[in-house]
């Protein structure tokens, strides 16, 4: 296939808006918001810390969609059968 990949929409289609959505994955790191303090309404950082990552989660997810849903998306069929990939060969 000579086509490049970005523009028939075919398979995954890069946007730079995407990154945003690894925002939300730094909650995953742990060491980074391990902390007790400091506290907001009784409650230790880590634990309100994440109350503001479902937050700021659900607002990159939005931001990504508004900013890609304009995108035109290919709704043709799959060229490779369920077999071909199954066996891993490719046409």
């Amino acid at each position: 296939m000579s086509e490049s990949p970005g523009k028939t929409g075919y398979g995954l289609r890069w946007n730079n808006w995407n990154l945003l959505l690894l925002v939300p994955l730094v909650m995953l790191i742990t060491p980074l918001i391990n902390f007790d303090g400091p506290h907001l309404f009784g409650m230790p950082f880590f634990y309100w810390s994440q109350f503001v990552f479902v937050v700021i989660g659900v607002l990159c997810v939005w931001v990504v969609y508004v900013k890609t849903k304009d995108e035109p998306v290919s709704h043709q069929p799959d060229r490779l059968s369920v077999d071909d990939l199954d066996e891993g060969d490719v046409k």
